[in-house]
C-alpha cells in the first residue's frame, strides 16, 4: 500500500464504524500513525480552516502541511485514491460521486442508530450528526423493506408454519412500529425517531443472522428443527441487543417487554390464520 503522509482523519471516537474503519486504514499503511485523530481534540487554532460542524456530518481529512481539508466521500476517496488511483478516478466521476456523497449521507446521518455507543467522555466535544428527518425517514424504510424480504424468505422454509406471503412480512415489520410507537408517544419527534431508527436497525441485525441458514438451504436441504433451533437463537440476541440500545438511549425498559408481546400477538394470530 502507499501511504498518505501528512494526513490526519478527525473521526469520531464515540461511533464503532467509525472507529474500525480509520485503524483499518493506519493498520494497512494507507495512512501514518498520526492518520487519525479525535474529532474532540480538535484545538482553537484548527478551527480556523476547518468547518468544525461540517465534520460532524462529513469526516475531515486535513492536509496538515498545506491546512486543506476535505469531507465526506471525497476524503475517503483521497485516502483510498492513493494506494488504488482508479478508485479515486472512478468514485470522482461526476454521477458516480454523487450516488457516493447521497449514500455516504445516508450512514453518516443515521450511524448513531446503525450502532449506537456509550460517549467515552462527557466533557468533551460529542461529534453528533445532524438529526436529519429526510435520511432518518429513508433509512427506517430501508430497513423496514429488507427485514421484510429476508423473513418472507426464511418463513417459506418453515412448512410447520401457514403459508406466508410478502404483504403479510411487510405487515409485520411496519406494525411493530406502529405498536411501539403507542408507547413512546410522549417523546418528541426526535427521540421518537432515534428508538424507531434504532429499532429497525435491530430487525436488519437479526435479517442478517437468519441469512446464512437461508443461503446454505439453497445448496443442501436443511433439517426443518435446525431452522426453528436457528429462529429462536436470533430473536434471543435481537432480544438482547433491543434491551442493550433501551438502555443506551436511557429509554424506559417495559418498552423491550412491548417489543417482545407485540412478537408474542404476531405469532398467536399467524398460527390461528
Amino acid at each position: 500500500m502507499k501511504t498518505l503522509n501528512n494526513h490526519t482523519l478527525l473521526y469520531d471516537e464515540d461511533c464503532p464504524l467509525c472507529n474500525i474503519y480509520t485503524s483499518g486504514f493506519i493498520k494497512v499503511k494507507m495512512l501514518d500513525e498520526n492518520g487519525r485523530k479525535s474529532y474532540a481534540s480538535i484545538i482553537k487554532e484548527e478551527q480556523n480552516y476547518i468547518d468544525f460542524n461540517r465534520a460532524k456530518n462529513e469526516i475531515a481529512l486535513v492536509d496538515t502541511q498545506n491546512k486543506k481539508v476535505f469531507y465526506g466521500i471525497d476524503s475517503l476517496l483521497k485516502v483510498i485514491g492513493t494506494s488504488f488511483s482508479w478508485i479515486e478516478k472512478i468514485g470522482n466521476w461526476k454521477p458516480i460521486n454523487y450516488g457516493l456523497k447521497k449514500v455516504y449521507k445516508f450512514i453518516s446521518y443515521n450511524r448513531k442508530v446503525i450502532a449506537p455507543s456509550v460517549i467515552k467522555n462527557k466533557n468533551t466535544t460529542e461529534c453528533v450528526p445532524d438529526f436529519n428527518v429526510k435520511y432518518r425517514m429513508f433509512y427506517i424504510l430501508f430497513a423496514t423493506f429488507f427485514t421484510a424480504i429476508i423473513l418472507f424468505q426464511y418463513a417459506k422454509m418453515i412448512t410447520l408454519l401457514p403459508k406466508t406471503n410478502f404483504g403479510r412480512e411487510i405487515l409485520l415489520a411496519i406494525g411493530q412500529i406502529g405498536f411501539q410507537y403507542l408507547f413512546i408517544q410522549r417523546l418528541d419527534k426526535q427521540k421518537q425517531l432515534n428508538y424507531i431508527g434504532n429499532l429497525v436497525t435491530v430487525s436488519v441485525m437479526g435479517s442478517l443472522v437468519l441469512l446464512p441458514i437461508l443461503l446454505l438451504n439453497q445448496f443442501v436441504i436443511i433439517n426443518e428443527y435446525l431452522i426453528l433451533g436457528w429462529f429462536g437463537l436470533t430473536v434471543s440476541i435481537m432480544i438482547l441487543e433491543h434491551f442493550r440500545r433501551i438502555k443506551l438511549l436511557e429509554l424506559p425498559k417495559y418498552l423491550t417487554m412491548t417489543w417482545v408481546l407485540y412478537r408474542i400477538i404476531a405469532l398467536l394470530i399467524i398460527l390461528n390464520s
